[in-house]
């Protein structure tokens, strides 16, 4: 298989400019206060991770550092469970997305009612709505960028699509 230095198709935006009203009201949905930017963002990082993701694994640690994140923190993203870099709060995060992203034991619901009431016990009613949003929000980038393969970049006013 050949691996591709340019990504695949044009910038969808532009393709699709319906797509820009979509992401700018996705951002503000999660950007509400009730799950902090960094959550989120450690969260689609993880996402990036889970689908072996290049470009999405690149640009949320170029917003975590952007946010002043610590590179130990950004590193252990990848190996949260036993890294003490994390908040029980940002751990529930974490678990759902991984929850959401990764196949269920078989027979087994995604996110058992024991994640979701370990979630529940740092998150609000709001904030979880929020989280359940920023992991939709993820999910939705993630067919751009596995399909499309947008060069890797730390901020969304870098070039990606070629």
């Amino acid at each position: 298989m050949t691996k591709t230095s340019i990504s695949r198709m044009p910038n969808p935006g532009e393709l699709v400019p319906e797509l820009s009203d979509i992401s700018a009201a996705l951002f503000r949905a999660t950007g509400n206060r009730s799950v902090p930017r960094t959550t989120i963002n450690l969260v689609h990082l993880r996402a990036g991770q889970i689908v072996g993701n290049t470009y999405l694994t690149i640009l949320n640690t170029g917003f975590l550092r952007k946010s002043g994140e610590s590179e130990e923190r950004i590193t252990a993203v990848s190996s949260w469970q036993d890294a003490p870099y994390f908040t029980d709060a940002e751990r529930a995060a974490l678990a759902l997305v991984e929850a959401t992203l990764q196949p269920a034991p078989h027979g087994k619901e995604r996110v058992p009612d024991e994640l979701y009431a370990e979630a529940a016990r740092h998150y609000d009613e709001k904030a979880m709505a929020t989280l359940t949003i920023a992991i939709g929000q993820i999910n939705f980038f993630i067919a751009l960028a596995v399909i499309g393969k947008p060069q890797p970049v730390t901020s969304l006013t870098d070039q990606q699509w070629d």
